[in-house]
């Protein structure tokens, strides 16, 4: 598709982003390797000034962008009604600013690698008036819980920075965990690094190399084979609970990737058939001072797992 000399005008929605980001959003389909040639041959202009792909835009900023040809981006991929009407019923907030939505196992927080439909093009689908809608942060497709979408970058913005701090954003889980958790294990400090196995498969793993990271545990509850815990991250890395439990020899039950393959068989007997893990709750302060508390019920398929282990004990 050609294009004419496009002209963009910074509104606080996007002050504070680079340029290099701020193309790749507007130039859907565009790779970044041509985004980033035309920044260096000076075709991109600020303020009718050359830039570096790190300069941030700032409000009143004129972004000058040249013409290309971009393919036409794929539609995607229609959700289907069933899936709307069970994310409608899933949201727990909603202002003109954020969205907050019990997110269900099993939806990709985004479409991409083999994922056609994933839960913020739902969303946008949803609410087709929010062409702004951007996820906060991210969850495991099998992990269900509490996901917050912006609706304006100001508050995307806002909220990338709480979660890049410790202790900003208060993220409680719930998991079950193979055996029985140390009642003194309250916390496990371990850095965690980010590798690929053969095949090209993300993999995390304990090591002194990684990066920092730091999880809170609690018992919420014993079984015989099996602890209910509550998982605090305090810091955000991929995977930090599922790693951190499986390092201290409690992997999470029905985990496919740190799990451990003959006890998931042995918990399948008690209704187990995916991740048990769950974002209940989080806790957020908001720009104005307020604090806004967000929490999802343990989901049903989760729920009828503990009852089946708590019947097998009587």
């Amino acid at each position: 598709m050609s294009q004419q000399v496009q002209f963009f005008t910074i509104t606080d929605d996007n002050a504070g982003q680079r340029i290099d980001n701020f193309l790749v959003a507007r130039l859907k389909g565009a790779p970044k390797s041509l985004i980033y040639r035309i920044i260096r041959r000076g075709e991109v202009r600020v303020n009718k000034g050359r830039v570096k792909p790190e300069r941030k835009l700032a409000v009143g900023d004129l972004v000058r962008v040249p013409p290309i040809r971009l393919a036409e981006p794929d539609a995607p991929t229609p959700a289907g009604k069933s899936l709307l009407l069970a994310l409608e019923d899933a949201i727990l907030y909603e202002t003109d600013q954020l969205l907050v939505v019990n997110k269900p196992s099993g939806l990709a927080v985004h479409g991409g690698s083999g994922v056609n439909l994933g839960l913020i093009e739902a969303m946008r689908q949803l609410k087709a008036k929010d062409a702004a809608l951007e996820l906060v942060h991210r969850l495991d497709r099998e992990t269900s819980g509490c996901i917050l979408i912006a609706r304006k970058r100001s508050m995307l913005r806002y909220l990338q920075d709480l979660f890049r701090g410790e202790k900003q954003v208060d993220k409680r889980y719930q998991a079950l965990v193979k055996g029985r958790w140390p009642n003194r294990a309250h916390s496990v400090n371990m850095p965690l690094l980010k590798g690929e196995v053969g095949n090209g498969e993300r993999i995390v793993r304990a090591s002194p190399e990684g990066k920092p990271s730091r999880t809170e545990f609690d018992v919420l509850e014993r079984f015989e084979s099996a602890t209910l815990i509550e998982a605090r991250p305090i810091t955000g890395r991929t995977h930090q609970i599922r790693v951190h439990a499986q390092y201290k020899g409690h992997p999470l039950v029905g985990d496919d990737k740190y799990g451990d393959d003959e006890f998931n068989k042995v918990m399948s007997q008690f209704g187990s058939r995916r991740l048990f893990l769950h974002a209940g709750y989080l806790g957020v302060p908001m720009p104005d001072g307020e604090y806004l508390e967000f929490r999802a019920p343990l989901p049903d398929d989760l729920q009828a797992t503990l009852k089946q282990l708590k019947a097998s004990e009587r």
